[in-house]
């Protein structure tokens, strides 16, 4: 059964995706959304890869170096061992802001013996489109793309230029490295310039983990997870990534296949509140002054996503030489969703404004933007909360009355209604109270349907969905509320599947769903933790956990039967989840895991 079993690497400007077989399978460069330069995971015969072939005799075991996002990946046959060390640079300057080139750094490494192995180096860059073709140079190899657009890539190595472009035999005699680079280097690399930019890496993740707030359970999963979602920041603009991947399919085989390269309003605000209450408060200034200027004008409406780059069109298109992953095709570049109306975006990132004014009550460099954003958002709030939209998963056709949109309406307004308390703005409070009055009533008279006991997916509906769960997260109802407690049970027992969520059963546009949502299984746990089920609670989430990949590491979906991760990769979604979910737990005291342990006796 093939897994995603892929580590990430990245810098916050670009990320690669490197396989537990030491391949480097996935890479976009300069950029996160530019195009790739290795994309096997998308196409195994035109792909591109860059591989390390031993033989049979070596054993192969992949780990990150403790508190870091250096991989290393480490081949062993009993006498002849070695290792790789794969990062991108990433370092403070002596000036300020960060050193961040679009480059990718093979630290080989002697252990034990004489190693051999050989490279098989076969960039592919413009997604593949055209031919690329490797020259041997006087001090690298210069790989050139022959298809309509003209790119190029730089391969610097103590090792022996003619064995690397050629595949042949390499003994690794002492430590070596292989530096990619998008743009050419006007010093040339030597092996001591590759150990400082190891140090340094190293010495920033280090650093950035001693800043992770420290918890007593799942603490090595907190802090990859944080890790991960850091790696999916773009430094440049503060705009966060839902995933590193485009195309890798929701089931094998259908054409649930997306770009996640882009920044969901959505997700990156629960990103950025998540990390924000771990003590990365950086990191949400960087993505509130991504909004900030977004909105240049008081009136404009939000799109639900953007480019990293603050694009606003993101136009779909499908790359059809592109066999796709496990050939599901299409591969699609750009997301044709951005133009979807979406109302739950205005709650959850004024969810994150509060936190963010609460934080930096006295410290807020933009807090007059920010206000400007919220009378905004009200505004918009206010104008359009009754119209249906699309709905957190994204419906293409249909629009609906669904429950969430509308309770993250509410939540737009009762957070806007607790800014203005920050601020002192008496009058706005007055004008918007009533405004959050009628949306919650409207919610309590149209999402509860007595006949399954449950709030529903939308008005009139009796179809369950998992986001229905987040409610009580957004504080709209009580988690001891008898209706929120009979909507957790009633979805537990209609959509999980072996311990694992449904996010809906119902069809959809490409009709009905496959494979369970990694999200929404955290939901429901946090859910049972919510409602007095801990025991259940860290159970599933300890099984869930056995679900991750070699390496911690989740993608959007998870396959019911065999529990092969599905979707892009690594997802956002999922890691933020994890995080709320293991904060949670951690919660459970002793005396109540020593209490529950005697009535289980």
């Amino acid at each position: 059964m093939k897994n995603l079993n892929y580590g990430i690497i990245g810098n916050c400007r670009s990320a690669a995706l490197i396989s537990d077989k030491g391949a480097i399978e996935w890479c976009c460069l300069p950029e996160f959304d530019s195009s790739s330069v290795f994309a096997k995971i998308l196409d195994t015969e035109i792909g591109g890869s860059f591989e390390i072939n031993c033989t049979e005799d070596y054993t192969v075991t992949q780990k990150y170096l403790e508190n870091t996002c250096i991989l290393v990946t480490t081949f062993d046959n009993g006498t002849d061992a070695f290792e790789i060390n794969d990062f991108m640079p990433r370092y403070r300057k002596e000036s300020s802001g960060y050193v961040i080139p679009p480059e990718i750094i093979r630290y080989f490494r002697k252990i034990s013996g004489s190693p051999k192995f050989k490279i098989g180096y076969n960039p592919k860059l413009e997604y593949a489109l055209g031919k690329t073709t490797n020259y041997v140079k006087e001090d690298h190899v210069l790989s050139l793309s022959e298809s309509t657009k003209f790119d190029s890539l730089f391969l610097y190595s103590n090792f022996d230029l003619n064995a690397i472009k050629e595949g042949t035999s390499i003994d690794l005699q002492d430590d070596g490295y292989v530096l990619l680079a998008y743009n050419e280097k006007i010093l040339r690399p030597t092996l001591t310039k590759i150990n400082l930019e190891f140090e340094r890496t190293k010495s920033y993740w280090l650093g950035w983990a001693d800043k992770t707030t420290e918890y007593k359970k799942f603490n090595k999963q907190i802090i990859r997870s944080a890790m991960t979602l850091k790696l999916l920041s773009y430094e440049k603009t503060g705009a966060v990534l839902a995933a590193a991947t485009t195309s890798l399919p929701e089931t094998i085989g259908e054409v649930r296949n997306w770009d996640y390269r882009f920044c969901w309003i959505r997700d990156a605000s629960m990103v950025v509140k998540v990390v924000s209450e771990l003590g990365h408060k950086k990191m949400a200034k960087n993505y509130l002054q991504f909004i900030v200027d977004l909105i240049p004008d008081k009136d404009e409406k939000l799109q639900i996503m953007y480019g990293i780059n603050k694009e606003k069109k993101l136009t779909e298109e499908t790359l059809d030489h592109l066999s796709g992953y496990m050939g599901s095709k299409p591969v699609r570049i750009g997301n044709a969703a951005y133009s979807q109306r979406q109302n739950d975006i205005y709650g959850i990132l004024m969810d994150v404004i509060h936190q963010q004014l609460c934080t930096f009550t006295n410290d807020t460099e933009n807090g007059e933007e920010l206000w400007n954003i919220t009378k905004g958002i009200v505004w918009v709030v206010q104008k359009h909360w009754q119209e249906p939209d699309k709905g957190i998963w994204e419906f293409r056709t249909e629009e609906r009355h669904f429950t969430f949109s509308k309770v993250l309406c509410w939540t737009a307004i009762d957070r806007a209604i607790k800014v203005a308390k920050i601020l002192g703005k008496k009058s706005n409070i007055k004008k918007w109270e009533p405004i959050a009055e009628a949306i919650k009533n409207d919610i309590l008279d149209n999402a509860w349907n007595e006949s399954v006991q449950s709030f529903t997916q939308s008005y009139g509906s009796v179809d369950l969905d998992a986001s229905v769960l987040l409610m009580e997260n957004y504080g709209f109802i009580d988690a001891l509320d008898p209706k929120y407690v009979s909507t957790v049970n009633a979805i537990g027992q209609d959509l999980s599947n072996d311990g694992l969520l449904y996010r809906y059963k119902n069809k959809d546009d490409f009709g009905l769903p496959s494979s369970s949502f990694t999200i929404c299984t955290f939901w429901y746990i946090n859910s049972l933790f919510k409602i007095g089920e801990t025991k259940k609670a860290e159970k599933m989430f300890k099984k869930l956990l056995s679900y991750s990949n070699h390496l911690g590491l989740f993608s959007e979906d998870i396959d019911f039967e065999t529990k092969r991760l599905l979707g892009n990769f690594p997802q956002a979604y999922s890691h933020l989840a994890l995080i709320e979910t293991a904060i949670n737990l951690s919660k459970i005291t002793d005396e109540e895991e020593v209490l529950e342990a005697i009535k289980n006796k």
